[in-house]
């Protein structure tokens, strides 16, 4: 299985786009040869993640949360604020939301 290599680029455009654009090459449905059980996918590396097309409504009002495991533990941050402190996160975490539910999806 020969893996490739493909950069995007996501200055000015939609998380969603380019978070289902990398799941897609991540999953390796863009192949001939794709079959869900097994692992076909490519390497994706995203670029300007810090430049990314979001309202400013959107980047107001979505929130991810985290739990630390301890009674009372629950985070919660904007979007906003995410992509203040860490862009890559935020396309990391969307394209996770994409990917199956299983373990070589811990790669991305």
């Amino acid at each position: 299985m020969q893996r490739a290599w493909h950069v995007l680029d996501a200055e000015n455009v939609v998380l969603g786009r380019i978070a289902t654009e990398a799941a897609v090459l991540l999953r390796g449905k863009h192949k001939p040869t794709w079959t869900p059980h097994l692992d076909t996918g490519d390497h994706v590396i995203v670029v300007n993640a810090a430049k990314l097309d979001v309202s400013i409504r959107k980047a107001a009002q979505k929130r991810y949360y985290r739990h630390s495991g301890y009674p009372g533990g629950i985070r919660e941050e904007s979007l906003e604020h995410l992509l203040e402190r860490d862009p890559e996160d935020v396309i990391r975490r969307a394209v996770r939301g994409m990917l199956r539910r299983v373990r070589w999806a811990d790669r991305c």
